[in-house]
């Protein structure tokens, strides 16, 4: 044992570079695996654990006053009713900030859909006009316990009660009116109800709300939320950004299992002899396997608990959702076991990999010789061979030897230099795949009107002013390149067990400009462009006909088109608001879309409308969805410093194999005439071969291996394929002339060392 571990130091001592990017990309590739391990849990968990503690409802069904909802109780399928409810609609104004609201009146004990409380306290019978808001709509407002909030149009105010959490769809000032639990004597004006409904069997939401629209009447539901509408949109970005990690973490520690025993494969070719005098002296095969395989598990082990160590103590401490991710994470029950797991389960594939090199060491004879390899049972030398017919060829042109020599040395052993490109293309290919990513969220800040986002503003005008005005004061500014009236409602789809968003923007003679991924523009009569998301739901294709309800009116259109849609999950089916006006006439515009001029600050835009309105004009910017995507720029960035390091331990594995290689032949290059300068050369040339095979294996893989991986994602999410974007050429030309050059120059320092040897010295080299 003590001969064990003098080895062991001693080859420490010799590759401590080695060891210690061995030692770091155990770090970096076990941090990501447990960010992303935080990030799902902080997806998931927070929204679950509110629905569990306000025994939250499966459906809201949003109906008409008239709606006979007692029908429901007896469906099959319903455990228990929340209400109905009765609803306002109106708009709340705090600071100078204006949010869409729904005052639903509430009584003072609940059962189900009871919110948590955040801050301050619940409705209060002796303050007959204290309201509590939900957390996200009190944030856009700035309100807080105490506040006096006033109902837009009118003399009307509100005292905040409360601030609370629930597990309803939350406040979006382009898509969801902000929740206010308010008593009965504060909706003065009701113009709807709200029902909840319980369900026995979660997996039949679908079902249970095809049967209760049945029951009530298509005309009478204007709106139908179901908790996995409510989990998807608190989940959000954050599970996204659990994907991204867990998939490069996944790819890196495949990355630095094959690097791991590309380097003990080459360092046992490499130490023939000292493997030899080892067992010479007595150590058994068993004992050579663990000399390497302790060694290595030793590197990971302490990688692995340096990264858990650091996400124990430091993680809480990053910034961002992050930080939030990580300290909620440390709170859950399954906490101590994922960080305990997901290191060891690292240290175990790491383990794994190095075995089968180090197995490789036991079998080892005692009299140094090269070491075979094995095809179909038949034990066959690989050899440099003779100089291939195109190498010949070079030299007969008058091609510098040292190159031709040093391309014949990368290739000349055909499996062991696909190996060694293998492993090194996996970093740079899953870089190349980390760039690309970056390259899509830099696009959508860059160019929102690609991704379907090309109004930067949207307006809510007052019942005071008519199309022809708020068109007018809207085009009196400036910087508004165009402004689009439009229309958006809920309509039911066929069955009847979802709503979508049906929108009418623009005008025959003004289009809107959908970002379309497929198809044409809607143009025609009774044509529409849809989202990923609607044709995923409804199982249809660009050149369908879709028949949907709004109220009782039925609307049928022609799909001709798929657009990129970001908001409501690609629920979305889109036309002009003409269209909409033949099958209703008396329709009229309840909101525009103001694209501004390019290079326009958008937030001044919006205080300038809103200045010039004179209160009659409600502004608030679109909501980019690459704003949530902001810390995946960071992940990117970690990302590939991992797989850089990964990377290096590969090719100084390569560089050393080569020089190795290299020194059996070192007599035979000075016999026939070449200078140490050119015996350097002819490692160099081969690294850099080497390299440049590596790179644009990564390139021609990487780059579509990004654009599908980016896309799938996008039709999972509904937004839809069409919005990957690949990094710009010169970008991959930079990265790859980097990685050449940067392997030919590390390979520089042993070349020529290795070329300045005493000729005596290589005597005993073994190859």
């Amino acid at each position: 044992m003590r001969a064990t571990l003098r080895w062991a130091h001693s080859d420490l001592r010799t590759h401590r570079g080695e060891a210690l990017f061995l030692v770091l990309a155990t770090v970096g590739i076990v941090l990501s695996l447990l960010l992303a391990t935080a990030l799902f849990g902080y997806a998931t968990n927070p929204w679950q654990r509110v629905f569990e503690q306000t025994r939250g409802a499966h459906v809201w069904l949003h109906t008409a006053r008239s709606a006979q909802v007692g029908k429901l109780a007896g469906l099959d399928g319903v455990e228990s009713e929340a209400g109905p409810y009765a609803t306002e609609s109106t708009t709340l104004i705090s600071h100078g900030t204006r949010a869409a609201v729904e005052l639903r009146a509430t009584p003072q004990h609940l059962t189900i859909g009871r919110p948590l409380l955040v801050s301050g306290r619940w409705l209060d019978p002796t303050t007959p006009d204290g309201v509590v808001l939900e957390s996200h709509l009190a944030r856009a407002l700035l309100a807080e316990p105490g506040d006096t909030l006033t109902l837009l149009g009118t003399t009307r105010t509100i005292t905040v009660l409360g601030i609370a959490d629930s597990a309803e769809p939350r406040y979006d000032p382009e898509e969801q009116p902000g929740l206010v639990w308010a008593p009965p004597s504060v909706v003065g004006t009701p113009n709807g109800q709200v029902i909840g409904l319980r369900l026995t069997n979660p997996d039949d939401t679908d079902y249970a709300v095809q049967r209760a629209v049945t029951a009530l009447g298509a005309g009478a539901i204007g709106e139908v939320a179901t908790w996995q509408q409510a989990r998807a949109e608190a989940q959000g970005d954050n599970r996204l950004l659990g994907q991204v990690l867990a998939l490069f973490g996944l790819g890196a520690l495949i990355a630095a299992g094959l690097a791991v025993h590309g380097a003990i494969t080459t360092r046992i070719r490499g130490h023939l002899r000292d493997i030899s005098i080892l067992k010479a002296i007595g150590f058994t095969p068993d004992q050579v396997v663990r000399v390497f395989l302790l060694q290595h598990i030793a590197y990971a082990l302490l990688g692995a608990v340096t990264a858990a160590a650091l996400t124990r103590s430091l993680g809480s401490g990053l910034p961002g959702r992050l930080g939030n991710a990580i300290a909620l994470w440390q709170g859950l029950p399954g906490h101590a076991v994922a960080l305990i797991a997901i290191p060891a389960g690292a240290v175990l594939f790491i383990a794994a990999t190095t075995g089968l090199a180090a197995w490789r060491a036991g079998r080892v004879p005692p009299v140094p010789m090269p070491l075979p390899s094995f095809r179909a049972g038949v034990t066959t030398r690989q050899s440099t061979g003779r100089l291939s017919a195109p190498a010949r060829h070079a030299l007969g042109l008058r091609v510098p030897p040292a190159l031709v020599l040093g391309w014949h040395t990368a290739f000349a052993r055909r499996t062991r230099s696909l190996t060694t490109i293998a492993r090194l293309a996996l970093p740079l290919l899953l870089i190349v795949v980390a760039m690309s990513a970056w390259t899509t969220i830099s696009r959508f800040h860059s160019d929102p009107g690609r991704i379907g986002l090309p109004a930067a503003l949207t307006v809510h005008a007052d019942a005071g002013l008519d199309d022809r005005q708020t068109r007018a004061l809207l085009a009196r500014d400036p910087q508004v390149a165009a402004a689009y009236p439009g229309v958006e409602v809920a309509a039911l789809v066929p069955g009847q067990t979802a709503t979508i968003a049906l929108r009418g923007f623009g005008t025959d003679q003004d289009p809107y400009p959908y970002a379309l991924a497929e198809g044409h523009p809607a143009r025609g009569t009774d044509e529409a462009v849809a989202g990923q998301g609607l044709l995923d739901l409804l199982d249809a294709h660009v050149g369908d006909w879709v028949r949907m309800t709004v109220g009782n009116q039925p609307q049928i259109l022609h799909i001709v088109g798929r657009s990129i849609e970001t908001e409501n999950a690609g629920r979305v089916i889109s036309t002009s608001l003409d269209t909409l006006r033949e099958n209703d006439p008396r329709l009229t515009p309840t909101l525009y879309q103001v694209r501004l001029h390019p290079g326009t600050d958008v937030h001044e835009a919006a205080r300038r409308l809103t200045t010039a309105g004179a209160g009659r004009l409600d502004v608030h910017t679109v909501t980019n969805p690459a704003d949530g995507l902001s810390p995946l720029r960071g992940v990117a960035a970690g990302v590939i410093a991992v797989l850089a390091l990964i990377g290096l331990v590969e090719l100084l594995t390569a560089i050393g194999g080569t020089v190795r290689e290299g020194e059996r032949d070192l007599l035979a290059l000075k016999a026939i005439g070449l200078s140490p300068r050119q015996i350097t050369a002819v490692t160099v040339t081969a690294t850099g071969c080497t390299a440049l095979a590596a790179v644009l294996a990564a390139t021609a893989l990487g780059a579509p291996l990004a654009h599908w991986l980016i896309n799938t994602q996008g039709s999972s999410s509904g937004i839809g394929a069409g919005i990957a974007q690949g990094p710009p050429l010169v970008l991959l030309f930079l990265f790859g002339t980097a990685a050449v050059a940067g392997a030919a120059a590390l390979s520089a320092v042993p070349a020529t060392r290795a070329a300045r040897r005493r000729l005596a010295d290589t005597l005993s080299a073994a190859a």
